[in-house]
């Protein structure tokens, strides 16, 4: 037999292997949307469905994949984590914030600030236990780490990608908000350092957590700056007992007498009736506000109020919905925005994550924190300092100094950009959820970061 005819034979058995692979591993077809109940006509594909992440446990994660609306080959992926910890990515991120549609009834309507018109945009409830994402041996639920949540992300990545390998070159960027202010960079972190082969380029976070005590005690400013409360409670509020020791007291199930005089006071001056995640509104959100709820939970405070109507929740949990989406409900009796029977560690939420931003820049990944300027949740105060802080301990010098920036011709918050590289940026007008009450600005800011471009400034025509 020939050289070259036995190198042609084991090339087509190597095409053969290849394609036994492919099939076995790329079920995309299976897992592509025909038609969501209610949805209006679209030209882009979706998909939906399991990825195991732990075939012992019987552990799976569940995906929604809403491909860019126009030349999806050539545009970025987008990975988008909701926060919580314990909030879903698809019912929050997807259908409530910047998803193609937004449940009314018993319809789907077309949202025109969605963010696959700019990316392809994949959302991950994670971790398991999570909206449809679960694990069937539910001991897994008792104690979750941001280890085992970032672990379990990268095997997800792993096998999505195994699954849309057609998306394995396309620039990747991961973003979140709140609480992914742990999941984004620490998903980041664990890329880089097993030098995976995606071609991650950027993270971006809003309002999210980063460092414990400065985040939640910036809302003693915040609160005190926009006039919620006084003088004299400020300044109790800022020597006598501050918000990270209110919190830590709350959770050990113990608070100090003077702590809890402290909580009273503050909580009576601001009132029942301001929603702490947009201190300018006057109506009630979405399930939306749950997801930050782990941050603000304190014995004394109300669940928050969650409107009668809520058409997500409603939504997802229609037979019909959940068929075409191939979800299924394993140990839970229905979907919720926010799990049910997730136990998070909540010590982790003290774990600073400014280190591994640092790390991050250094690696050369762009890093783009930006915050809605009503929140008192996360407000922009400790956020802006942490990073500008960050950015003087890197060495990094002012790219862009802090300037408005706009999106039509209004402004749509202030930004500023340290060594091309970090890059800080407030939303006008936002909630803690800022694509979710600030649509428009936020899909201008994510076309920024896409672009790797400083936020547009003003250009009036004469």
């Amino acid at each position: 037999m020939s050289h070259t005819h036995s190198s042609a034979m084991a090339i087509t058995f190597v095409l053969f292997l290849a394609q036994i692979f492919v099939s076995v591993t790329s079920s995309s077809e299976a897992d592509k949307i025909i038609s969501l109940p209610g949805q209006p006509e679209v030209t882009f594909q979706q998909y939906s469905g399991y990825i195991t992440v732990d075939e012992k446990q019987h552990r799976a994660l569940f995906y929604y994949f809403a491909e860019a609306e126009t030349d999806p080959a050539s545009k970025p992926l987008v990975l988008w984590l909701n926060g919580g910890p314990g909030c879903s990515s698809v019912g929050a991120g997807a259908f409530v914030e910047h998803g193609p549609f937004k449940p009314s009834e018993r319809l789907l309507l077309k949202n025109e600030y969605s963010w696959n018109k700019e990316a392809n945009m994949l959302y991950l409830e994670s971790p398991a236990g999570v909206g449809f994402s679960y694990s069937a041996n539910e001991s897994f639920y008792e104690f979750v780490t941001d280890d085992i949540t970032a672990r379990d992300n990268l095997v997800f990545l792993h096998r999505w990608f195994t699954r849309f390998p057609q998306y394995k070159k396309n620039d990747f960027f991961i973003t979140g908000e709140s609480y992914a202010g742990h999941y984004v960079p620490q998903l980041a972190q664990l890329i880089v350092r097993t030098k995976t082969r995606f071609n991650l380029k950027g993270i971006a976070i809003g309002n999210p957590l980063l460092e414990f005590n400065t985040d939640l005690n910036s809302r003693a400013e915040f609160f005190w700056s926009h006039g919620l409360i006084s003088d004299s409670t400020y300044k109790v509020f800022t020597t006598v007992c501050n918000y990270s020791q209110i919190w830590r007291e709350y959770q050990s199930g113990n608070p100090t007498a003077v702590c809890a005089q402290v909580n009273k006071l503050v909580k009576r001056e601001i009132s029942r009736f301001v929603d702490a995640y947009d201190v300018t509104l006057d109506v009630c959100l979405s399930t939306i506000d749950q997801q930050a709820q782990m941050l603000n939970q304190l014995q004394e405070t109300e669940k928050i109020d969650v409107c009668l109507e809520d058409e997500t929740f409603t939504y997802l949990n229609r037979k019909e919905v959940q068929e075409a989406l191939h979800a299924k409900l394993v140990g839970v009796t229905s979907w919720s925005v926010c799990s049910e029977v997730l136990r998070y560690n909540m010590q982790n939420l003290e774990i600073p994550t400014v280190p591994i931003l640092g790390e991050l820049v250094k690696s050369g990944i762009q890093v783009f924190v930006f915050s809605g300027d009503q929140d008192s949740v996360v407000p922009l105060i400790g956020t802006r300092s942490l990073v500008n802080k960050l950015a003087k301990d890197l060495g990094l010098n002012t790219t862009v100094p802090y300037r408005a920036w706009f999106a039509g011709k209004q402004v749509a918050g202030w930004t500023q950009v340290y060594g091309d590289i970090l890059s800080f940026a407030t939303i006008r007008g936002a909630a803690h959820e800022a694509p979710f009450s600030q649509p428009e600005r936020s899909l201008v800011l994510l076309s920024a970061l896409l672009e790797g471009q400083p936020l547009p400034e003003a250009v009036f025509s004469r």
